[in-house]
């Protein structure tokens, strides 16, 4: 009964619970306890996708399609679910571990893009704002191309001083400088058989453009303080926040170069672009922080609305940075809204006290022209309102025989609100 309030609850599920009402061919999906007989008569031969409700206390049992729902889940293990059940409907197959994380239109094309060019032996410039992903992307097109088995490196070419650039890409032999004690294979060299990232390479030095332009252009390069000429098999993929052209257009960036690197170009869109996929990168980026050790996090749905309607000018750094945060101050509870920094709050809380009492019973605190009135020797405020708060969503539960969603209306809240204060509540 849970399972089925939250599926209704985030507003695009229809969820049936009678086999009579439709047919195995109808169904995007199936959560079961693997207890019905009659369930799997009635698939017969049908194989829509199964998530197994588990308890946490049996043995961990994997679904047919890798799909386990606890049964002491939060919403947002709903959401994982459902977010992988839509990526099967999108490839024809549930993903077990998908890099770019959404269900955005953006990313879907952003996904298209990587998988038709990945394996292609093309160098690829992935532009977009700073913290939106654009090495995710990167080592996401590694690890769907031939040479996953081979490293990936990564050099942020803008955090390096111009001085060490260039043996920090070609290497050095000992002696080639001060303070070149030994022999120093570079990034190329390393990355060997494999893929080379070059991030931030708008902020590449002149002089450094024309010798990457070589190497791309030739395949070979030399070490720093040496004439011996090596190859590289390597495949480059670049990345920018910056706009080129425009750099082009100023002298800062080299027109030739630009062409080069510029031959299969992708998109990373800004997170404010892509709002939808906010609540499937907190469950990724909590699960992140859970395995670091710093505790479940789980955020209720009014904080996510919340979330949801910020700017995120540091886009998705921006967003790890704040739930890291908020890990650390609220270890294994829930986050709501008033928790939330007061910059990231949008909009307002979705429950505020009712003065006005459901029954007579509720009438403590109040004068009897219905004004509140203050205790002369003080008062709890926030004990005084959880007591009422909790006597009225009993009352209300109990007038409409436990109907969550009745009671919700009869005290002018949502049912998701309802039930996130239950929750909270522990009723």
């Amino acid at each position: 009964m849970r399972l089925q309030h939250v599926l209704l609850s985030l507003g695009a599920c229809r969820v049936y619970t009678d086999l009579a009402d439709l047919q195995p061919k109808d169904c995007d999906a199936i959560f079961d306890s693997g207890q019905s007989l009659a369930l799997k008569t009635w698939l017969g031969d049908a194989t829509p996708p199964m998530v197994v409700l588990q308890d946490t206390s049996a043995p961990q049992v994997m679904g047919g399609h890798g799909l386990v729902l606890s049964t002491d889940f939060y919403y947002q293990d709903v959401l994982e679910v459902l977010y992988r059940l839509q990526l099967g409907r999108e490839r024809g197959a549930v993903v077990a571990n998908e890099p770019l994380v959404g269900v955005s239109s953006a990313v879907a094309e952003l996904r298209r893009l990587s998988a038709q060019v990945a394996d292609k032996a093309v160098t690829v410039l992935i532009t977009g704002p700073s913290g939106a992903g654009k090495e995710v992307v990167a080592r996401s097109l590694h690890d769907l191309s031939s040479r996953r088995d081979a490293p990936f490196v990564p050099i942020n070419c803008g955090a390096i001083p111009r001085e060490l650039l260039e043996s920090e890409l070609f290497g050095h032999e000992r002696g080639a400088f001060t303070g070149a004690i030994s022999s120093r294979a570079g990034r190329f060299e390393l990355a060997e058989g494999g893929t080379l990232f070059l991030d931030e390479i708008g902020d590449m030095p002149l002089e450094m453009q024309v010798k990457i332009l070589r190497v791309i252009q030739e395949r070979q390069f030399e070490r720093v303080g040496s004439d011996k000429t090596r190859t590289a098999d390597v495949r480059i993929i670049a990345a920018t926040h910056r706009n080129l052209e425009a750099m082009i257009s100023a002298g800062q960036f080299r027109e030739d170069l630009y062409y080069r690197i510029n031959v299969f170009p992708l998109n990373v869109p800004a997170l404010a672009e892509r709002r939808e996929d906010i609540p499937h990168l907190v469950r990724v980026l909590s699960k992140q922080l859970e395995a670091e050790g710093l505790g479940r996090l789980r955020l209720a749905d009014s904080a996510l609305r919340s979330l949801s309607a910020h700017g995120w000018s540091g886009n998705i750094r921006e967003l790890a940075n704040l739930l890291e945060r908020l890990a650390i101050m609220y270890p294994d509870t829930v986050v709501g809204f008033t928790d939330l920094p007061e910059n990231y709050r949008y909009g307002e809380d979705s429950w505020r006290p009712e003065l006005q009492p459901l029954t007579e019973k509720a009438q403590g605190g109040f004068g009897g022209d219905g004004e509140p009135s203050l205790p002369a020797a003080g008062i709890d405020m926030k004990a005084y309102f959880q007591r009422l708060e909790r006597e009225w969503i009993a009352q209300a539960l109990d007038a409409h025989a436990g109907v969550i969603s009745k009671a919700a209306s009869h005290l002018g809240l949502r049912r998701t609100t309802l039930i996130e204060k239950m929750r909270k509540l522990k009723i």
